[in-house]
């Protein structure tokens, strides 16, 4: 079965257009989501445009800061400070990645973990590893609502991530091995959780026979085609996380995009797997979303509660 995230990702976003026009209708202000932007990267150029547009359909304000790719370090930190403290945003992204002469991790250091709607501060990264409440990296959030929301469970499983990234690799592997806090309509907390995970990377031995234990494989390495139908057992749920160019003179854009794994020859063996494009990648977007609506429901109750 084809693991739609294109499709749930509407889905999702139905109900926070519902939710987000309940809020406005009691005479209160619509989540505001800000977005930082660097230089004139043209993939960091579509993926917040994306998410501008994203955001205008479930409600979200959105707002657009950009900077030429000569900015300084500490005058992009000092728009992170204005940020952390202006009332009327909620949540705010710096968007990856950062010209060299800028230390990313100094820069998403210096974010209010409340307003980290990426999930990439320390102190939210710190607070997924206990099983504390946080906001969850979007990637492994989306993740990890796909699997709930097609009853995929996880508990007692064997999952293994390909990828250790900050970004996808480690937080997915938290989540999944830990006791979880989140529990969605239909689905108990104890499947959403409770696996056994084996994170392998460049330097790991055999790969495939790691991959053939595997009820459940997540692939985020950035290489296309890495996972094949050797690798994998019958009924096997696939998660691609990469997108990779590959060049295809027959296509009109010379390129087309493929994911992490070898789809065509993969999907005959696997139970559940997602598509590139299509899969992962429109979840992420709508994670971001959700925690920016989190973000907002917390600055509100807090405002509320003062």
């Amino acid at each position: 079965m084809i693991l739609d995230g294109k499709q749930t990702a509407q889905t999702i976003r139905c109900e926070l257009r519902e939710q987000i026009s309940e809020i406005t209708k009691r005479g209160l202000r619509a989540p505001k989501l800000a977005i930082i932007i660097v230089g004139h990267n043209p993939a960091s150029e579509t993926y917040v445009a994306n998410k501008m547009k994203a955001c205008a359909e479930v409600g979200v304000e959105a707002e657009r800061i950009a900077f030429e790719s000569d900015v300084t370090e500490q005058q992009l930190i000092q728009e992170v400070q204005r940020l952390n403290t202006d009332p009327m945003v909620d949540g705010f992204i710096v968007q990856l990645p950062l010209p060299e002469h800028i230390n990313e991790s100094a820069v998403l250091s210096a974010i209010d973990f409340h307003k980290d709607v990426d999930g990439l501060t320390p102190a939210n990264v710190g607070r997924t590893v206990q099983g504390l409440p946080s906001i969850v990296s979007a990637t492994p959030r989306g993740i990890r609502e796909l699997l709930a929301r097609y009853a995929i469970r996880t508990e007692g499983k064997h999952v293994v991530v390909i990828g250790r990234s900050n970004i996808v690799g480690k937080p997915i592997a938290m989540l999944l091995m830990q006791r979880p806090y989140l529990s969605l309509p239909g689905m108990s907390a104890a499947s959403l959780g409770d696996a056994t995970v084996t994170i392998c990377h460049s330097k790991t031995r055999d790969l495939a026979s790691i991959c053939r234990t595997a009820d459940i494989i997540i692939v985020a390495a950035g290489c296309p085609k890495l996972l094949t139908a050797d690798m994998v057992k019958e009924g096997v749920t696939v998660i691609d996380v990469g997108i990779n160019r590959i060049d295809d003179p027959a296509s009109p854009r010379g390129y087309r995009l493929v994911g992490d794994v070898d789809f065509e020859q993969v999907a005959p063996k696997a139970a559940y797997i997602t598509p590139v494009p299509g899969g992962v990648g429109p979840m992420t977007i709508v994670s971001l979303l959700q925690n920016t609506l989190q973000a907002y429901t917390a600055s509100m109750n807090q405002q509320q509660s003062a």
